[in-house]
């Protein structure tokens, strides 16, 4: 098969499209001719060399596809060849075929075009463990989404506002603002020409925010807090602007604040097929309704994944970029 190869793995990794052996499912897996292929941040930190794949899984790219069941592990019993279907996946995506726990896959509604499909697996899990496992967001409660222009961002919006939430985002452009509002935010901050703190206090009249979704870092942990409402709970799950930074930690007190962080890329399987069974359960109907759509900046070709991932780091897209093999 066709598949994506990391070349001179550093600040100057060069992407290949080369021939590479055809993964085989194991017990509890299926096989996926890729339809689409979703790029993630994560990607170009594996391309750096900064973030390897988790123990026994692929070395090729990618953690989100869509695609047509091309074959079954033993065990599998809930989908069959030719089931439409969309995965979370360790790594192996960036090729014409991939493997994924089929308890990390749902099937694709017939009202979603396939390729589409390949933009919600990383950021729907990401979303929903973050916010309602882990942040334990309740109903009627504000939230802030910082990068709601983001893969994550987009879909994270969507979801908040079909639910019924308060939601505020932060953008880097007035384009982008102006995106995160008609997907359903009550106001999208400009982070490059205001203060999202400021802002956010006078929006909800000194309140604050209930949850805090952060994938910045950097000086935005010690503005979090400032953001946060009494009993707020911030969640961080990358640190764009680094990790390290001096914090006063006395209004997290003052607040009776939780901070945390999360990662799901090495998450056990098990643990993915819970989050899965809630989407299933509480975001799936939002899809296969429409009220949650795919937000598709651009699709390349399988053999552009360089060209991909040179429009991601550039940070001027709006939702996700897909691979096509």
């Amino acid at each position: 098969m066709q598949a994506i190869a990391i070349e001179n793995p550093g600040p100057d990794y060069r992407l290949v499209l080369k021939e590479q052996a055809q993964p085989e499912p194991a017990a509890g897996e299926i096989l996926i001719k890729v339809a689409g292929a979703g790029l993630n941040h994560a990607d170009l930190l594996q391309g750096k060399g900064h973030y390897p794949p988790p123990p026994g899984a692929s070395d090729i790219l990618g953690m989100e596809v869509s695609g047509t069941v091309a074959a079954l592990g033993k065990d599998v019993k809930d989908f069959a060849a030719g089931d439409a279907v969309c995965a979370l996946i360790p790594g192996g995506g960036y090729a014409e075929y991939a493997v994924a726990a089929a308890a990390a896959c749902l099937k694709v509604p017939a009202s979603l075009a396939l390729v589409d499909a390949a933009a919600f697996p990383e950021a729907l899990f990401t979303v929903w463990t973050n916010l309602f496992d882990s942040a334990r967001l309740r109903p009627s409660e504000r939230v802030l989404v910082h990068g709601g222009s983001s893969g994550i961002g987009v879909n994270a919006i969507q979801m908040l506002a079909a639910r019924g939430h308060e939601v505020f985002t932060t953008a880097g452009s007035d384009e982008k603002c102006k995106a995160c509002v008609a997907l359903g935010a009550k106001r999208a901050i400009n982070y490059k020409t205001e203060d999202f703190v400021a802002v956010i206090e006078a929006e909800t009249g000194g309140k604050g925010v209930d949850v805090i979704l952060d994938m910045v870092g950097g000086d935005y942990v010690q503005r979090n807090m400032a953001a946060a409402a009494m009993w707020g709970r911030i969640v961080n799950i990358a640190y764009q602007k680094g990790p390290k930074a001096e914090i006063n930690f006395i209004p997290m007190l003052r607040k009776r604040l939780s901070l945390m962080a999360t990662t799901l890329r090495n998450r056990r399987v098990k643990e993915k097929e819970v989050i899965r069974d809630a989407l299933l359960t509480e975001v799936w109907p939002l899809v296969a309704a429409g009220k949650i759509k795919p937000v598709v900046e651009a699709r390349l070709a399988l053999g552009d994944a360089q060209k991909a991932h040179a429009i991601m780091a550039a940070s001027g897209h709006i939702g996700k970029i897909i691979l096509v093999p």
